[in-house]
């Protein structure tokens, strides 16, 4: 019997892997309902939208969005070893420092203030800019400079600071404000997955068991207890117990669901299925994402349209470079759109490639795109049962835009984004309007977000510090039960969100061990040595 059984081997499921078999008298079974990260798509940086929708991912659907006249969103998840971390835009970015100090002070949440994670955030960096103040080596993560550096979107920072806005160099550095190309998950050119950088390393250890096509049901549970989870393997159904804990990592949809599934959540939410409640608690609510409306310009440039040629795979397999390289959206920036915010309230993602229609249709011509996210967003959403059957898809509402702040942030967010399109670096690569607001009214441009927002895929704090776990990510009023995922998070930070959620998971390791949190001048003893 396994002393952890962890469900998901997503971005946290690996990480807590990974660390917890360090110690040879640790054993662990991770749980994947998907299958291993083989496929080439996977690991070939600019294929990852070619995933979407595929058997790769859990494929799922939002509720109608009040804000949004009422559109449904695809919603991707990475369903495969690696999760979501083998499908995503790459993007190594924290948040802020207000972010981690809000959880600490505001949210219960002892241990998370920024100086305190910091540390984990180092001890997961193979950063090759090297080590400084901010940044690690050493460590199982690789962060690296993209290997594309597209010109078009150097002409978009550079029309950025002509719009008044500072370059910054590092956005996970001392200040988050200004543009700058993203550091991004990549070794050599090429995908480094949560399962790159903690999972496979660790597979030849005696005490690690992976098993993929396993669907986890529920959380079996003895009284209080949590001793190990109802799953589905090759078409029959048996429990699965574990020593010490069960920990949860499959995310801020699926945990949520896999809670209310085993009768921890809302009496309201529950008593309608006829699931008996165990725990009342608010499973499922407090969903946070991003909401993101980007500008469309077509190009008389090269973009990355039409770079899938033999050439370009023959160029990323011998030299690790190229287009093929490309995150897509290769640079960024933070800004705020009121003088008197404390931190940024909207970030950019510049992109040398249309992308429309959620991404679900392939661009059709050479162009760019970019555009504002709320990423300190005050609507709340929630995640709920659509059936009691485990393997229903859940519901999931966003509630986007619905509240004059959120609305406010993004309205002046595209009035950024329309003053950058003007300036002369943009009119050099021959830019012209695809998808854009009629004029910079708020009317105008609140009609065309309504019909072009979408989510940013960072959905967050289902089962939050504070008020499903306690700051050690102990399900409350439950024991040998914890949440180690991206659900957890008090509130949504404000970057994307893969980078944050291996600190969770690197922190909740040394929470499960009973290890001392690491200190900075202990991380970069033990990356020298």
């Amino acid at each position: 019997m396994p002393d952890y059984v962890i469900v998901g081997a997503g971005s946290a499921g690996c990480v807590l892997a990974g660390r917890l078999t360090e110690d040879p008298d640790v054993s662990v079974l991770l749980l994947e309902a998907g299958p291993p990260d083989t496929a080439p798509e996977i690991h070939v940086p600019a294929m990852f939208p070619i995933m979407f929708k595929s058997s790769l991912d859990w494929d799922l659907m939002g509720e109608e969005e009040p804000g949004l006249n009422r559109r449904r969103f695809y919603l991707p998840r990475g369903r495969m070893i690696g999760g979501s971390s083998s499908m995503n835009a790459m993007i190594y970015l924290r948040g802020n420092r207000l972010d981690y100090d809000d959880w600490a002070a505001a949210n219960g949440a002892e241990g998370w203030s920024y100086d305190e994670v910091l540390p984990y955030f180092k001890r997961a960096e193979d950063n090759e800019r090297g080590e400084n103040e901010y940044h690690g080596v050493g460590g199982p993560q690789a962060i690296s400079e993209s290997r594309s550096l597209h010109p078009i979107v150097d002409a978009m920072l550079e029309a950025a600071v002509q719009a008044g806005y500072e370059r910054n160099d590092d956005l996970n550095g001392e200040r988050q404000d200004g543009v700058g190309r993203f550091q991004v998950t990549q070794r050599d050119g090429l995908r480094c997955s949560a399962a790159d950088a903690y999972l496979h390393p660790a597979e030849s250890r005696p005490n690690l068991q992976v098993e993929t096509g396993v669907f986890v049901e529920r959380v079996v549970f003895e009284g209080t207890r949590a001793v190990g989870v109802s799953v589905v393997r090759n078409g029959a159904r048996e429990t699965v117990r574990a020593e010490r804990e069960v920990i949860l990592s499959a995310g801020a949809y699926q945990s949520p669901v896999l809670l209310m599934l085993s009768g921890v959540g809302l009496e309201e939410e529950l008593k309608p299925f006829g699931i008996e409640v165990r725990e009342q608690l608010p499973v499922g609510r407090n969903l946070q994402d991003h909401c993101m409306a980007n500008v469309n310009y077509l190009s008389n440039r090269p973009s990355l349209f039409d770079i899938f040629t033999p050439e370009n795979f023959e160029l990323l397999r011998k030299e690790g470079r190229g287009p093929l390289t490309s995150n897509l959206p290769e640079a960024g920036g933070f800004f705020r759109t009121r003088a008197d915010l404390p931190a940024p309230d909207i970030e950019f993602h510049f992109s040398p490639s249309l992308f429309y229609d959620e991404g679900l249709t392939a661009p059709h011509d050479h162009g760019y795109c970019f555009g504002p996210v709320v990423i300190k967003p005050t609507s709340r959403g929630k995640v709920m049962l659509r059936t009691p059957m485990a393997d229903s898809k859940p519901r999931v509402l966003c509630n986007f835009l619905t509240t004059e702040e959120d609305r406010r942030s993004l309205v002046d967010g595209v009035r950024i984004a329309l003053e950058i399109a003007k300036q002369p670096a943009l009119k050099e690569v021959e830019g012209s309007p695809y998808s854009v607001p009629a004029s910079d009214s708020e009317e105008d441009i609140l009609e065309w977000v309504r019909g072009v927002g979408q989510p940013v895929y960072h959905p967050t704090s289902t089962c939050a510090i504070g008020a499903v776990v306690d700051s050690e990510l102990r399900v409350l009023g439950l024991e040998g039960l914890r949440v180690v995922d991206a659900s957890v998070m008090p509130t949504v930070t404000r970057a994307n969100t893969h980078a944050t959620t291996m600190m969770i998971a690197e922190k909740g390791s040394d929470l499960l061990l009973g290890k001392k949190p690491p200190t900075a001048a202990g991380v970069a003893a033990a990356a020298s040595n």
